[in-house]
């Protein structure tokens, strides 16, 4: 009775040894070989999105760069490595590019705007400045565009640059200077003053001989090329 007892105890701990040993190797082979997992579709997703539904796969996220793209909008992803549908161990990593936006841009209209808010345009959608050009013409004020290369309503590729036609204003009219010396102050700055010129200093200086009132100099000298707005400076005799 007694050795039945030890041979019983003996296959039960040898049974209990076999189950251990045996899960042992199936934990052991387990941990070795990991949770296999599928990867989610990611394409057209946030890097948020793609981020959440990874976790829950036991997968983590890893940008891989940027690429343009006509259709898939800025910020999106475009693709992922491995694709969708594989299936791959737990705790690894999938990359991803995502989409930088589409390479074409609409050319904006900058007729009639300003050089600096024109430049700001373009940058805000990916384009630059290109060649500047400065035409007088009365239909614009100075500063202000009047035309532009390409023209508005198309479509080109970033980092374009757009030519620009600028107003200089109306052309202002020039005049050659009179001869003033020897003149009557009185006479000439009143008829200066009545056709729009900028009469600015009128000084006095004794010159002998002359009776008082009678322009002895003047700047700018006889034969110059004058617009209205330029000053005129005259001496006259005391």
């Amino acid at each position: 009775m007694a050795t039945k007892n030890i041979i019983k105890t003996i296959l039960l701990l040898e049974t209990g040894l076999i189950f251990f040993l045996g899960s042992a190797l199936v934990t052991t082979s387990l941990i070795l070989k990991g949770e296999i997992v599928t990867v989610p579709d990611l394409k057209g997703k946030t890097p948020e999105e793609a981020r959440t539904l990874l976790s829950r796969n036991l997968l983590s996220l890893s940008f891989a760069g940027t690429e343009f793209h006509s259709e898939i909008e800025k910020g999106l992803i475009i693709s992922q490595d491995p694709p969708a549908g594989s299936k791959i161990k737990a705790n690894r990593v999938v990359k991803v590019i995502v989409s930088a936006g589409s390479e074409m841009v609409d050319i904006p209209d900058l007729v009639g705007k300003s050089l600096e808010v024109a430049v700001q345009t373009l940058a805000s959608v990916g384009l630059s400045r290109g060649i500047i050009s400065q035409i007088h013409t009365p239909r614009y004020p100075a500063g202000r565009i009047i035309a532009q290369e390409p023209k508005p309503g198309g479509k080109v590729k970033r980092e374009t640059a757009i030519n620009l036609l600028i107003s200089q204003g109306e052309q202002e009219l020039k005049y050659v200077m009179p001869d003033l010396i020897g003149r009557k102050a009185d006479r000439v700055l009143s008829k200066l003053k009545e056709l729009g010129f900028n009469v600015g200093n009128v000084r006095s200086s004794y010159y002998p001989g002359l009776e008082p009132g009678i322009i002895i100099k003047q700047t700018p000298p006889h034969g110059y090329a004058v617009q209205k707005r330029n000053l005129i400076s005259l001496e006259v005799s005391r």
